[in-house]
């Protein structure tokens, strides 16, 4: 595969930094923040970002198990979350070897309809269980998601772009 000009060749991922990322945003997103609907939800945020640079490390059925962990801690119906993760996830998956030709800016307007679907399915899946329409704040956490994916992408491939070893004469 070409490089995009001007693209860094980043080193491997170790699977131990997949895991250690997406345990820290599942234990974060367990706080009781307050409960706001549109708050964004980080813990998709990452494994979206994962499922799109590492698809064959990030599969649906640790998105499934962390949703339902998300379900069981917020007293959700029971695999609202998990749907949701598992539905970003696939299309982060399906559309990873495209999205990784764009820099995070233009990944981030492409995902914005991705997380406005995952956002709108559990709203759905909500009001047909019995909920009421949480209100229009709802759509700010797409919006918000979509503005936090360059920064979760600097943030989670800052580990891949340090050289190997320190040596003036080597180019990479």
């Amino acid at each position: 595969m070409i490089m995009p000009r001007g693209q860094q060749l980043l080193m491997p991922v170790r699977p131990a930094f997949i895991a250690f990322s997406v345990a820290v945003v599942f234990v974060l997103s367990l706080l009781p923040l307050g409960g706001f609907v549109w708050m964004p939800d980080f813990l998709m945020l990452v494994l979206a970002f994962w499922a799109m640079h590492h698809p064959q490390r990030m599969p649906m059925s640790v998105a499934f198990l962390l949703g339902l962990g998300v379900d069981v801690q917020q007293t959700a119906l029971l695999g609202q979350h998990a749907l949701a993760y598992v539905l970003v996830v696939y299309v982060a998956q399906r559309f990873s070897r495209r999205m990784m030709w764009f820099s995070p800016v233009t990944q981030a307007l492409q995902m914005l309809p991705v997380f406005a679907l995952a956002h709108l399915l559990q709203m759905l899946i909500r009001m047909m269980s019995g909920g009421m329409f949480p209100g229009i704040s709802i759509a700010l956490a797409p919006v918000l998601e979509m503005l936090l994916w360059p920064i979760v992408s600097a943030i989670l491939l800052a580990p891949q772009r340090r050289a190997p070893d320190a040596d003036s004469n080597r180019p990479l």
